[in-house]
């Protein structure tokens, strides 16, 4: 990154990630670190918080969840599911109502809705209320994680955003690792006002979310050419290094023919096919992690606190590889490394055949496999945003991964049934075979972006005239088809 300072610079117009800036008074390295303090927190934040009331289930469960609601082991699995349906079916919409509507309505707006009904859950009576609860939790969350994605991708330059949606994503496992603090800490209210402790997780976790989500009105900012507290020459500042990048400036209203555009593309599919085939042992992960320690021969208390430390160097690990992916500008070979790390995660697990004799060994695996696929999932995740273009076709492509890569998430909530405890052969043999698919899915990937960047570089060898990607409106329909925008592998 340039430290100089720089005058406001002009698109080029004949490259598409390339501008041309003379010595002025923007000093873009400090711009740009304004940015990361005032966008970055408030989104992450809205996501720890997110994750903190989905997965918060798993700590309520080893605390008496399921005893005094009188529900079978299977029967918690179907709540499980039921969450992902809700948030599955409503991916799309929701994305496309923030396209319709802005960012500092829409992400407070769900995160405020889902705090309500999280806090639901806390005096939830019986099992047709906890169906209710969770699948209308998974309809409030679902707009949030495309939508900030989109969102992230307005405002940086491509070879910006993965290391932000990677810093973003991170807060799914440091909401582990606050879940199991402090679930740990409200357990102890057990009996306070009549509520058992598991009560108490959900009600002072959905409390927190809802005042969070009231705030998060005055500090979630729109896009960058509306927001006051950039200077007017920042803001041209912004517009100009993101016209002559990418397509975060276009003036692009929602159009139907962009959506079945983004349909169409098999490199949409395989981004959401990367994302299905680790959804599966990231919400398998982080909805029975709890219950995985604790049936090694741990008390809920201890199992509570055991949790934290695998998440707390997943967080830190998946930040150090978003970087290195990012120096190196590579996707592919960084998320084969590390869902390789996390097969040997549930190897381990799968090859100990008594986890209550030896829980140590099952305890390493889980530190492999937490550590394999957290950053896994967040290069995945920031892979679209990197490289596909076209507003419309962008925000659908995010939502079209979430929404079929979650589809795992609903086949892996029935996986871990109670009658396979210690053990749980099913549960984690899935998720080894997941993780191996999705070696196959990236490596495919990989190979398809190559072969689509070698025909671009053979076309504009052919046709060295080709223009700019801004050069016309036309170059601006083509989008990432545009012989001068380059895939990212």
């Amino acid at each position: 990154m340039a430290t100089e300072k720089y005058d406001v610079p002009a698109a080029s117009n004949s490259s598409d990630s390339d501008i041309e800036v003379v010595p002025g008074s923007i000093n873009e390295k400090k711009l740009l670190r304004m940015l990361d303090l005032r966008l970055l927190p408030a989104v992450s934040i809205l996501y720890l918080l997110s994750f903190l009331d989905r997965s918060n289930v798993a700590n309520a469960r080893i605390e008496g969840l399921t005893t005094d609601l009188k529900m079978t082991g299977n029967q918690y699995l179907t709540g499980l599911t039921l969450y992902f349906i809700g948030y599955v079916l409503f991916e799309i919409p929701c994305n496309i109502i923030l396209k319709r509507t802005t960012p500092k309505f829409w992400l407070p707006t769900l995160t405020l809705v889902w705090g309500v009904v999280a806090t639901l859950m806390g005096v939830t009576q019986n099992l047709t209320g906890f169906f209710v609860v969770r699948f209308f939790l998974g309809v409030a969350e679902s707009g949030l994680f495309p939508g900030v994605v989109y969102y992230l991708s307005m405002w940086y330059k491509r070879n910006e955003r993965q290391y932000r949606i990677s810093l973003f994503f991170s807060c799914a496992s440091l909401a582990g690792a606050f879940g199991g603090i402090l679930a740990y800490g409200i357990a102890h209210m057990r009996n306070v006002g009549g509520y058992a402790g598991w009560r108490w997780i959900f009600i002072l976790e959905g409390i927190l979310t809802i005042i969070i989500a009231t705030i998060s009105y005055w500090f979630i900012s729109n896009y960058p050419d509306t927001v006051t507290w950039l200077s007017k020459e920042e803001r041209e500042f912004i517009q100009a290094r993101l016209k002559a990048d990418s397509d975060a400036t276009n003036e692009e209203a929602f159009s139907w023919s962009e959506v079945l555009v983004a349909a169409k593309d098999i490199k949409i599919w395989l981004y959401a096919l990367a994302f299905h085939t680790m959804s599966l042992p990231l919400y398998t992960l982080s909805l029975f992690l709890p219950t995985i320690i604790k049936d090694m021969g741990y008390t809920a208390a201890q199992s509570q606190l055991l949790t934290i430390p695998p998440y707390a160097v997943a967080t830190m690990f998946t930040i150090f590889w978003a970087i290195a992916s990012e120096r190196y500008a590579r996707r592919a070979f960084f998320i084969i490394f590390t869902s390789s790390l996390a097969i040997i995660g549930y190897i381990i697990l799968l090859a100990n055949k008594n986890p209550k004799a030896h829980p140590g060994v099952s305890y390493v695996g889980t530190f492999f496999a937490a550590v394999g696929i957290y950053p896994s999932v967040a290069l995945v995740l920031s892979w679209p945003a990197i490289n596909v273009s076209g507003q419309t076709k962008r925000a659908t492509g995010n939502a079209m991964q979430i929404s079929i890569g979650n589809l795992g998430a609903v086949l892996g909530t029935q996986l871990y049934r109670p009658n396979t405890s210690p053990r749980y052969v099913l549960g984690h043999g899935f998720a080894l075979g997941y993780l191996c698919m999705n070696i196959v899915v990236v490596s495919a990937l990989y190979f398809i972006l190559q072969r689509e960047n070698k025909s671009k570089e053979e076309h504009l060898v052919a046709n060295p005239q080709t223009g700019g990607f801004h050069d016309s409106a036309e170059d601006l329909k083509m989008g990432d088809r545009h012989p001068r925008w380059k895939f990212q592998a």
